[in-house]
């Protein structure tokens, strides 16, 4: 149900000010002082004068006569005047409708993936159909069709390489997730691995899930260069959490791997993977480890996954405000174009109410 409010209320406090503001300067300014200035400004100039009017009292009434309708022109600018500051106040105190949206998310799991994007991500050490492709190129075909797989699950991605960083937040939007990760390329985040650094980026933003349904994806090759972290320490505090992590590894225990450095194929002697400090990821924290070269790493996983319990769905209403300041708003202009229409009984309106 729709419903109305101010979102700064406590500015109606402002409404009453034009009338306490006669009353406030007759406090500051009493008549009496005002008559006794008046009265020596008026002796000052008849000490000026060296001119008289022979009939001073009927020129004088002459001037003071009023004209038809001055009255009531008196009192519409100052009625125009009272509805010019109300208006403004209306619009300062953001008048907003409030329009009810109600989210509705179905069971599904917490899935946080944890992709290396580092230097070594380029290694050549894979082949498709007979053509070499590097790491990267792997990861994207395996969690690609992971990620379209996981309908109803909230997903979201963090890539690390010298630091790490959260790339797309947990979102049931799994099409924007599979196109952020198409866009990863190597070293975008750093030349280094900051492995523990990404796996306790991922603790801190699962912690804040229901229990139960907690998982993290980490692929990477072992090898931790960079960080704040140690990633058996970051595993430590996985557990701790409550989450679980499923490791792919990717790389070969080739001695000499081919990398492509600054448009050069080179081969490297330091990119073998580490699988055992995976190994111990995935066993600290109750997961399982695959290597991304087993066609039965991605049907393995999603099993794994599937026999956690899921979170129960979650359904709550959230009220959106929509401006409504533009009609007092409109208000005020409107009343000031009046205003424009009648000078002469806004002057007078003015000088009544500085009088009063």
């Amino acid at each position: 149900m729709n419903a109305f409010e101010f979102a700064w209320p406590w500015l109606a406090l402002l409404l009453p000010l034009p009338f306490l503001l006669p009353f406030l300067l007759s406090r500051l300014w009493p008549r009496a002082d005002r008559n006794g200035e008046a009265e020596l400004h008026s002796q000052s100039q008849s000490q000026r004068m060296t001119l008289l009017h022979p009939q001073l009292e009927a020129l004088e009434s002459a001037y003071q006569t009023r004209r038809p309708g001055q009255d009531l022109v008196t009192g519409l600018s100052r009625l125009l005047l009272y509805l010019l500051w109300a208006a403004l106040v209306l619009a300062l105190m953001r008048p907003q409708w409030l329009v009810p949206h109600t989210e509705v998310s179905t069971p599904g799991y917490d899935l946080m993936l944890a992709v290396d994007a580092s230097h070594s991500m380029d290694a050549l050490d894979f082949s498709d159909r007979g053509q070499q492709v590097n790491r990267m190129q792997v990861v994207k075909a395996v969690m690609g069709r992971f990620i379209d797989e996981r309908a109803g699950d909230r997903v979201g991605l963090i890539i690390f390489g010298t630091e790490a960083f959260v790339l797309s937040p947990l979102t049931i939007d799994r099409h924007a997730v599979h196109q952020l990760l198409a866009g990863v390329v190597p070293s975008i985040a750093g030349g280094s691995t900051a492995l523990g650094d990404a796996i306790a980026l991922g603790v801190k933003k699962l912690r804040q899930r229901p229990e139960g349904s907690r998982v993290m994806i980490l692929i990477a090759d072992g090898d931790n260069t960079a960080g704040s972290f140690q990633p058996l320490e970051a595993a430590g505090l996985a557990r701790l959490a409550g989450i679980r992590i499923y490791v792919i590894g990717v790389g070969s225990k080739q001695e000499r791997i081919p990398i492509l450095h600054q448009g050069k194929i080179e081969y490297w002697d330091d990119l073998t993977m580490d699988e055992e400090t995976l190994q111990q990821i995935a066993d600290i924290t109750g997961g399982a480890y695959f290597r991304a070269t087993n066609t039965q790493a991605l049907k393995q996983i999603s099993e794994r996954i599937s026999g956690l319990e899921k979170t129960e769905s979650e359904t709550r209403t959230v009220f959106l405000p929509e401006p409504l300041y533009r009609w007092p708003l409109g208000g005020a202009l409107l009343a000031l174009l009046l205003l424009g229409l009648f000078p002469e009984g806004r002057r007078r309106a003015l000088r009544s109410t500085s009088n009063a």
